[in-house]
Parts: structure tokens; sequence; C-alpha cells
């Protein structure tokens, strides 16, 4: 089986995000209080790397190895309501136009924030729907293969950069931590990655995508989850 069958075997398998599923649960009371939920949407999308297709590794993943992928990744803007200043995946709410379709409205946004065309995106599936209760949204993660890569063009508003991130430094152990938040008086934690020495951390929803999705694929490297590191909450 080769990359891309690893992927689908994960959307197949719908698992539940790592260290999210209280928050589903925790989101269901809110709504019942009256707190309306966001259906939202992000792209989980991975594809050959630029210097493994420079070698001659075909843009289908066929005899790719985890070290020729990587996946898309946005910084998003200071100014934004939700999450501002953090690394995500393009992503954002269902419009009417959407027709309700999580799949539809992940593919609209990263259009709309990084300039990827729709039809350049094989979708691969979806994992379960995770609440992110401090921003009140109910989100899909759709998994989806680059076919066609091509450059990003970013919309200047609610993002910062986007860039295609080596799913081999990922994985590395060196790049593994556990982020450790404390807030009204309880300690909260969950899986993240040092994407270089001086570049932003990724946690929070969007690691515990990479890192649920790492692990169902069978790509994850033993590494120690006692190296803690402390995050401020947005």
């Amino acid at each position: 089986m080769g990359v891309v069958d690893d992927l689908r075997r994960v959307a197949a398998a719908t698992p539940h995000l790592d260290g999210l599923e209280s928050r589903r649960e925790r989101a269901q009371g809110l709504s019942s209080s009256g707190r309306a939920l966001r259906r939202s949407a992000v792209l989980v999308l991975f594809g050959v790397g630029e210097q493994a297709a420079s070698r001659g590794v075909r843009a289908d993943g066929e005899g790719a190895s985890v070290d020729d992928l990587d996946v898309v990744l946005t910084l998003r803007s200071a100014a934004v309501s939700h999450h501002p200043g953090e690394v995500a995946f393009p992503g954002g709410g269902l419009e009417p136009t959407d027709g309700g379709d999580p799949t539809a409205a992940a593919l609209r946004e990263a259009w709309e924030e990084a300039g990827i065309e729709p039809s350049d995106v094989d979708v691969l599936g979806a994992l379960p729907e995770a609440a992110l209760t401090a921003s009140a949204n109910l989100v899909t993660p759709v998994l989806g293969w680059w076919a066609t890569p091509r450059d990003m063009r970013l919309d200047g508003t609610e993002t910062r950069w986007a860039m295609r991130v080596g799913v081999g430094a990922l994985v590395d152990p060196a790049a593994r931590r556990t982020w450790v938040l404390e807030r009204g008086g309880q300690v909260w934690r969950g899986p993240a990655f040092v994407t270089r020495d001086d570049g932003p951390l990724v946690w929070g929803f969007t690691a515990a995508v990479l890192s649920t999705v790492i692990d169902a694929a069978g790509w994850t490297v033993p590494w120690d989850e006692a190296r803690e590191i402390s995050v401020v909450g947005k």
C-alpha cells in the first residue's frame, strides 16, 4: 500500500481526534444551553513535496515515502477573530453557497485563503467533526491529496503565510512536543509540533488533527511525550 492508500484508510476509519473527544461532549452542553456552534471545515492537504518532485517522485504519490510528502499549513492573521496568530489549515465557516457540505466549504476556503484550485485536489474523505469551544466552532477536517500542486496565493486578509511543511520533519521525534495550557485552575495537554528552530509552534486543534492522521496512517516514529512546552491560549 502507498501513502495515498494510508490516507484513504485514515478517512475510512474515522478516528477520534487526539485529545479532542471531550471537547465534543462539552460543545453539546454549550449547544443545549443556548450557545450556537458554527459549522466549519478545514482542508488537510497532503501532496508530494517540491524536492521529491524534482527527484522524479510522481505527483499521484505512487512509490512515495513519508519523507517525500508535505502538508499545507497557514499562519492566521493577528486581525482575525478566531485563533489569531496561530498555525492552522486552510478553512472557515460554512456559507449558504456550500449547501451544507463541509467538503465544499473546505475547498472554497482553501481557494480564498491560499489560491488552491479545487479542481487540483482529490478529496479522500473526512474525519469526525470536532468542537472548539473557545471559538464555538464545530469543525470537519477534510482530507485531500494535492494531485496538481501549484504556487499558492495569499488572500492578504486572513492569512499571513501559507507553506508546504515536510511530513518527514513533523514525524521526526525531535519536532514532537506535548503542549500544556493552564487556565482557570485546570491543566490541558495535547500533541504539538515544532516546525523549525525559529518557526511557530503547531498546537491545539491543528496539531491534534496532524497527530491523529499521522498515528492512524502508521507514520508515527516513537517520541518522548514527556517533552512539554507551555502555551498561552487565545
